[in-house]
């Protein structure tokens, strides 16, 4: 029986210029695990992540999600099929409550324009689901506490809830624990294990601790290309992993 493949690309390439980011890229997710993107400074890793979420177009190659050609699909489009991206481009809204920024994330999901003289009826449900998604990402206690007054790392939390709130079967995160301390790294851990029950993530990230308790599978890039893939134990092993690594200054790949 075929795997079960969510997300794959085929030769997907971008140049710019003269310039070849990402060469070549064979990329297959498989449905429900957790998926990372890793490798050195400048291994083409954010380009091919904006590939996947359609923020680039590529040069050539192509782009399958759930069996449907995306190659040519918007970001919006392919949000309505169930692919969402978090972090960097969330639209959290600093002046708003924690509960109103996720509740507006919902009525973006039924369609409903940002209209905040809706009556309470309608309100209401919405609210009721808002605090449960809220309460989710551990932030019950700040439900009321305007966005912007969060810490660095709940705003991640916060980021992730109005990404949970689109009902996403796939979520692509951008280095979900970029600039974080310990502490907010370990609460988003957790929170991404737990979310990841019945989706599928893939996510791109630098912390290698991180990426070796989360990943069920892991992809290297290098300079472009797909160096090596496998499960962390696997990668972490593979000597041209161990030289990619090294050879940008990185360190270990330990």
């Amino acid at each position: 029986m075929a795997e079960d493949i969510i997300l794959a690309t085929t030769g997907l390439t971008k140049e710019f210029g003269g310039f070849t980011a990402v060469n070549g890229v064979d990329l297959q997710v498989r449905r429900g695990t957790i998926h990372a993107l890793i490798g050195p400074n400048g291994a083409g890793k954010t380009t091919c992540f904006n590939l996947l979420t359609k923020f680039l177009a590529p040069t050539k190659g192509s782009i399958v999600y759930n069996g449907r050609d995306i190659t040519r699909q918007k970001p919006a489009d392919i949000a309505r099929l169930g692919m969402v991206r978090s972090f960097q481009i969330s639209a959290v809204f600093p002046q708003l409550s924690v509960k109103t920024n996720v509740r507006i994330a919902l009525q973006r999901k039924r369609g409903d324009s940002f209209d905040f003289w809706r009556s309470e009826e309608v309100l209401q449900p919405l609210d009721d689901e808002a605090l449960r998604l809220v309460d989710a990402v551990g932030l019950a206690a700040f439900a009321e506490l305007p966005a912007g007054e969060l810490s660095y790392g709940r705003k991640r939390a916060l980021e992730i809830a109005t990404t949970l709130a689109l009902d996403p079967e796939m979520m692509l995160l951008d280095e979900p624990m970029a600039g974080m301390g310990r502490e907010d790294v370990e609460r988003i851990e957790a929170l991404i294990r737990k979310v990841s029950a019945n989706r599928t993530i893939l996510m791109v990230e630098h912390n290698l601790s991180v990426v070796a308790s989360l990943s069920d599978r892991i992809t290297v890039l290098a300079r472009g290309q797909v160096l090596a893939e496998g499960d962390y134990a696997a990668v972490s092993k593979d000597p041209r992993v161990i030289e990619a690594y090294i050879g940008s200054g990185v360190g270990h790949a330990h």
